[in-house]
């Protein structure tokens, strides 16, 4: 849902990637995105994981309006221009 929809609030970013598969587990609100495309990929991983979040907030405000989204990091790429990156953290 909130794949391939990166470019709409973040202007600067790549339009029609080719995805070829993204998944999103909620037990801890990550996003695997594998693309045919020359970048971007994170991008849309970044905004998967936010659209999610966000979604799982508006389901349970009413229970605590004090949820936070935080954490939130890229933990690896490869490909792309720039080449491979492992976060360390």
């Amino acid at each position: 849902m909130g794949t391939n929809s990166c470019p709409n609030p973040v202007p600067l970013a790549s339009r029609n990637l080719g995805q070829t598969n993204v998944f999103c587990s909620f037990e801890s609100c990550a996003a695997t995105v594998e693309t045919v495309g020359p970048t971007g990929e994170e991008m849309e991983a970044l905004t998967a994981v936010q659209v999610a979040l966000l979604t799982i907030y508006d389901i349970c405000k009413a229970v605590d309006r004090g949820m936070t989204m935080n954490g939130i990091t890229l933990r690896e790429k490869h490909g792309g221009k720039s080449g491979s990156f492992v976060n360390a953290t």
